[in-house]
């Protein structure tokens, strides 16, 4: 069975290495082999590793998507994988589960992991932000929402 994937006008998308640009109009694409993709949303830059977390997705991104390099970035995600813990004692059994995964070719996976750890911490640093207004549409009316109580 294909594996679907439904992208949006606009949206880039890493296959096999490759970048691909999506047009204006939504696209069906259907993957029938194994393929290493990531969809734009999940692609970290390398100038917005600022965390050891970071760093680490973006190693683990670097290994699933060049696998022609993996050898190298093993070796380098093994160095940043001890700094993290490290840096990070009480998440040793993540790491851990991290580690397992990459050693057993399981880089997606991982990497969906290893996001959980700065989307945790960006949430918990993050200040509450507000609540954006909304409207509702009832019977080809608009009605406003009601004012931001302060």
């Amino acid at each position: 069975m294909p594996l679907k994937l439904v992208l949006r006008p606009g949206e880039k998308l890493i296959v096999n290495g490759a970048v691909i640009g999506i047009g204006d109009h939504p696209v069906s694409l259907f993957f029938y082999n194994k393929v290493n993709f990531l969809r734009g949303r999940e692609i970290l830059k390398e100038e917005n590793c600022d965390t050891i977390e970071k760093r680490l997705y973006f190693i683990i991104q670097l290994i699933y998507i060049f696998p022609e390099d993996a050898a190298t970035n093993m070796e380098h995600f093994g160095t940043i994988l001890e700094e993290a813990r490290i840096q990070h004692p009480d998440k040793a059994a993540l790491f851990d589960e991290v580690r397992s995964l990459v050693q057993e070719g399981n880089n997606y996976r991982a990497l969906k992991l290893c996001r959980k750890l700065f989307d945790i911490k960006e949430t918990a640093d993050a200040p509450a932000a507000p609540r954006p207004p909304v409207e509702v549409v009832r019977r080809r009316r608009r009605i406003p929402a009601p004012a931001a109580e302060e």
